[in-house]
């Protein structure tokens, strides 16, 4: 079994929509996702963008502790529906909601990946407070398996 993930917002290899940029809808995407290998005990997602003029990449969202019974979120469920015992952690933009893209104006198009785990774990000591790089250091050691979307993203001025 492969784990896969799907999404009817966003598709892998294609531009981020609008709904999905900060400026714009700000909404984080629907993703589904299946083929979980044996022992999955939770799962995290995270968006990452690595094209940040940042030299350490830039967190716009990070999700852990969701149950296995959910394989789906829907359009928008950041801060709002997202399943009970999960843990939305602080994004680059500060607070533990989805923060869609927002590239500086004029520096060439930027790479979205938007990332299902597989975890051995239900749950990892992660809080609202949890930086991006804490998310990825706790889901480095905890990760089964991975399935990823990446879209891009271009800000050629003034959005």
């Amino acid at each position: 079994m492969t784990f896969t993930v799907t999404s009817n917002d966003i598709t892998d290899g294609a531009t981020l929509p609008d709904g999905q940029v900060y400026s714009k809808g700000n909404q984080s995407p629907h993703l589904k996702w299946s083929g979980a290998p044996e022992g999955t005990k939770s799962y995290a997602v995270t968006c990452f963008d690595p094209d940040a003029p940042t030299g350490s990449g830039f967190w716009h969202w990070t999700v852990a502790n969701i149950p296995t019974d959910v394989t789906e979120l829907a359009t928008g469920a950041s801060g709002k529906a997202m399943p009970p015992g999960s843990v939305e952690g602080r994004t680059d933009f500060s607070p533990s909601v989805y923060g869609g893209a927002a590239p500086p104006a004029g520096h060439g198009p930027h790479r979205y990946i938007f990332t299902v785990y597989a975890v051995d774990v239900p749950h990892l000591d992660l809080t609202p407070d949890s930086s991006g790089a804490f998310f990825g250091f706790n889901l480095h050691f905890h990760a089964l398996a991975k399935a990823s979307i990446t879209c891009t993203y271009e800000n050629k001025g003034g959005a």
